[in-house]
């Protein structure tokens, strides 16, 4: 909780004003982000479910036997099943996961569909050094493949996106590789409504930000000042999810006061988009070797098959 306050007591400090994006994720944020990747204007589920169908057999090739597949992230599970199902005698399985309810789900499901496989759930921030005992088999298995779908790697910025890319080369090891999903650059009217859906779930999911300041921080706020907004930066290549002031408002944090005046805002997440060529060479600038990738037939999404390059 204090590492929550801290966070939150820098960014709105700051200016512009801004809050970690991975607090969105509690319990209800998460249940709330499933409840996007259900609709229609989100594209994002749907691609890359598409591109797991084409290409999961290729992949397998690429990894091939006792791999041990470690997930960033656990989520729903459905692509992850897709995955195991299509390697040749997979070794293990690890999700990294911070929500304990979203790993408890996730390995509870995984461990009836697979139940003579080794399931072996870290419970922790995975944009955080990962403890290299929690991660290790005995024996080891053939390699391994850290498994990051979703386009989760476009929260970060570039320099923040080329040192997590780095992490997750140093944990893949030399023998091993990295399999991540990367939204591409496609027309804007198409990614705004992906983070604005018509049915407002992604303004529910942006809000909730405010309540747990509210119920976990003890915040006095206003829920109805603030209303959610999309916003494409062009000059950085991304989508930016707002939470603008639409009054004169305040938000009291213990001996903090923090005014906004209408149309002042917080910002809570980015999503940068790339094209293959731009994915590519940050993940050259990284120490990988894009060895293989594959969009899917709409050209909405990718995903990059990379190896650590000898030191």
């Amino acid at each position: 909780m204090e590492d929550f306050l801290n966070d939150v007591l820098t960014g709105l400090r700051d200016e512009p004003r801004w809050l970690p994006c991975k607090y969105l994720y509690d319990e209800k944020g998460s249940e709330l982000f499933e409840a996007i990747c259900e609709t229609d204007d989100y594209y994002v589920t749907r691609a890359d479910l598409a591109l797991h169908e084409l290409c999961v057999d290729e992949i397998s090739q690429l990894s091939g036997k006792q791999t041990h597949l470690i997930e960033f992230g656990s989520g729903a599970g459905t692509k992850t099943e897709r995955l195991l199902s299509s390697l040749d005698s997979p070794r293990a399985y690890s999700p990294i996961e911070i929500s304990p309810t979203a790993l408890e789900g996730s390995v509870k499901a995984l461990r009836e569909r697979f139940p003579d496989l080794t399931i072996q759930p870290i419970e922790a921030d995975y944009t955080q050094d990962i403890d290299a005992s929690k991660i290790k088999l005995d024996p080891p298995a053939n390699n391994r493949l850290v498994y990051f779908p979703g386009s989760t790697i476009g929260n970060f910025t570039h320099s923040e996106a080329r040192h997590f890319l780095k992490r997750m080369g140093k944990i893949a090891g030399d023998n091993g590789a990295i399999l991540i999903g990367v939204d591409l650059i496609k027309p804007v009217d198409i990614l705004l409504r992906a983070y604005d859906d018509a049915q407002g779930i992604t303004a529910q999911f942006n809000k909730n930000i405010l309540l747990r300041l509210q119920t976990e921080l003890d915040a006095q706020l206003d829920l109805d000042a603030f209303k959610h907004e999309a916003r494409f930066n062009a000059s950085l290549s991304r989508v930016e999810m707002q939470l603008v002031a639409i009054k004169e408002t305040r938000i009291h944090l213990g001996d903090d006061c923090f005014k906004f005046m209408p149309g002042e805002s917080i910002h809570t997440e980015s999503s940068h988009k790339y094209s293959i060529e731009g994915f590519q060479a940050l993940a050259l600038a990284a120490g990988l070797e894009p060895v293989h990738h594959w969009i899917d037939p709409e050209g909405l999404f990718s995903m990059h098959y990379l190896k650590p390059t000898a030191a």
